[in-house]
Order: C-alpha cells, then sequence, then structure tokens
C-alpha cells in the first residue's frame, strides 16, 4: 500500500516517514517547506511541494502516485500563535484538512490517518486522561484539531475509508540529530535555548496541586509516535472497517521541575538554578494519557522514557547551536 504523507518534511513527518520507509513501505512526501525542510526527506523518497489548499495539485499527486492511503500531519500547531491568528489557523488546519479529504476521496484513497493532538481535551480534571474524557479545547489549535477529528470520521463513514485519529501528547526528542525538532515552543526546547545564552530555566507557577507544585505532563519520544504511526497506517490497510481516536503518550507523569533539573544534570549545566515565575494563563495543572486503548488496538506502548528524549533533543540542539557547548 502507498502511502502520501503531508507535512512529511516537518519535525514529526519526517519521523514518521523514517519508520514507514524503514519497514518497507511506499512513502510519498507533500509539504510546502514553509517550516519544513527537503534536507529531512530520506533519500529516494519522491517529495512533491504544494499547499493543502490546492485541491487539483493534491489529486494530481495522489493519482500520479497511485495513493491508497493518507497520514496527514500538515498544520499550523502553535497554541499561543492560534489566538492571535484564529482564521490563518482555521484556514490551514481545517479548510487545509477538507481539500485533503476531498481530493483523496476523489482519488480513491481507502485509508486516512489524522494528526490529532491532546490540546482536544483542554484542562481535564482527571488523573489519567482517557478518549472518553470529555474534550474541551482552549485554544484555536485544539479546536481545530477537535473539529478536524470530526470531519475525518464523518467523510470515513460517508466515504468507506477506514479513519484513525492519534491525539499526541507532549513530543520531545529525535531518532537522530538531524531530525531534531527546530522550534523553541516546547518546554526542553526552551530550557535549551536559556542555558544556551547563560540564564536559567523559567518554571511557570508552583503552586499546583500536584506533589511538586509544577504542571505535570506525559512526555512522549518522537520515535514512539511514528512507531504509533506505522502500526495505525498497517491497522487502516488491514482493516477496512477501522475508525479509531486514540491518545499517543506513555501514560506517566514528568513535572516541569523535574525536568527542567533533568536537563540541567544531561547538558552538565547544574550551576544554573530554575527561576519561578508567574503561572500562564490556560496551563492545566496535570494532562497525562492512558495509552490502554493505543495498545489493546494497535499493540502498541512507548517504548522510550524522558531521559532518552532529553539526551537526544540535546544532540540535535547541539548540532544546530555550536555555542550551546561550554568553554
Amino acid at each position: 500500500m502507498s502511502w502520501l504523507v503531508t507535512g512529511g518534511a516537518g519535525y514529526i513527518g519526517s519521523h514518521v516517514v523514517r519508520a514507514m520507509t524503514a519497514a518497507g513501505e511506499r512513502v510519498v512526501v507533500f509539504d510546502d517547506l514553509s517550516s519544513g525542510s527537503s534536507a529531512r526527506v530520506p533519500a529516494g523518497v519522491p517529495l512533491e511541494q504544494g499547499s493543502v489548499l490546492d485541491r487539483e495539485r493534491l489529486e494530481q499527486v495522489l493519482r500520479e502516485h497511485e495513493i491508497a492511503g493518507v497520514v496527514h500531519i500538515a498544520a499550523r500547531k502553535q497554541v499561543g500563535e492560534s489566538v492571535e491568528r484564529p482564521l490563518e489557523y482555521y484556514r490551514e488546519n481545517i479548510e487545509g484538512l477538507r481539500t485533503v479529504l476531498e481530493a483523496s476521496v476523489a482519488a480513491g484513497v481507502r485509508g486516512f490517518l489524522f494528526s490529532s493532538s491532546a490540546a482536544v481535551y483542554g484542562m481535564p480534571d482527571v488523573d489519567l486522561v482517557t478518549e472518553e474524557t470529555p474534550c474541551a479545547p482552549m485554544s484555536p489549535y485544539g479546536e481545530t484539531k477537535l473539529a478536524g477529528e470530526w470531519l475525518v470520521q464523518a467523510a470515513g463513514r460517508a466515504h468507506g475509508m477506514a479513519t484513525a485519529c492519534l491525539r499526541y501528547f507532549n513530543v520531545a526528542g529525535a531518532a537522530v540529530p538531524e531530525l531534531a525538532d527546530e522550534g523553541v515552543f516546547n518546554l526542553i526546547p526552551m530550557v535549551f535555548d536559556r542555558i544556551t545564552r547563560g540564564e536559567a530555566p523559567l518554571v511557570f507557577g508552583d503552586d499546583y496541586p500536584t506533589a511538586d507544585g509544577t504542571c505535570e505532563r506525559d512526555y512522549v519520544h518522537v520515535e514512539d509516535v511514528a512507531s504509533a504511526h506505522l502500526a495505525a497506517a498497517r491497522r487502516l490497510a488491514a482493516d477496512p472497517e477501522t475508525r479509531l481516536v486514540l491518545n499517543i503518550g506513555r501514560g506517566e507523569g514528568a513535572s516541569v521541575a523535574q525536568m527542567a533539573a533533568m536537563i540541567l544534570d544531561i547538558t552538565g549545566r547544574g550551576d544554573l538554578r530554575p527561576e519561578v515565575t508567574a503561572r500562564r494563563a490556560g496551563d492545566p495543572a496535570r494532562v497525562v494519557a492512558s495509552a490502554d486503548l493505543a495498545r489493546k488496538e494497535l499493540d502498541w506502548a512507548a517504548r522510550y522514557g524522558v531521559r532518552e528524549m532529553v539526551r537526544s533533543a540535546w544532540e540535535g540542539w547541539r548540532l544546530r547551536h555550536p555555542e550551546a557547548e561550554r568553554r
């Protein structure tokens, strides 16, 4: 079965492409390269440049490469930016998805795998977030992911496509340094950025109802996220009746304070002490996945721990920021 991976030249997308090709799947990458890079696409994998808003181009690519399944990862994904630019996020994430689905139906695609997010849950007041936990997104980004799930499921039912929606929790790490996350929007790269400039990591609030007062999150290695995509894609290929919505996480929480201490230890910057500052609006105290359903439906479970995530991410950061090495 041949697969089109939209956003396959980006951080998560390139790891998915790497995992699928290594497993023998035939993959074509579709990316506008606005945030991705052609250097991330493995040799021998076709790269088709284009916008997810271009129905004609999408259908042309799908037909030319005889694509049977789509892995849709391309999206705008920054929560704060989505608050400032909601129209842009709805255009790219909802209209873009609708266009990809429309082209997929026209080209006879049989399986559709959608990258969703734990942002659909908002601020759940539960110990472990299951797929049945009520969704109450708190940002336009989260809203587009939840609405995207609805759209994928409706299109799948109406047009006979097998579908799966994967709700990522906090993705981190890198398979190889060259594929590391280049953004500075999540905790680990934010701490790397601070210590590279000789500044202490910031901890936003230490009075939450958690063990150490700082927020707890479920961090999942990007290689595990990629292996979940491979497992889901194979399920779609094997069972045309598939209709799945799954959490992709480790099922274990790590606090911001724990992560900051671990990063300082791994990077050798124990001389810097985290600074506590005011809470950020909208930060829930604890968001940790239950990954039981993914284990049951896909026979999948995360393999890597948080230290492996931090080490691999640091190797990638140092590759791009040689000034991070202590003199």
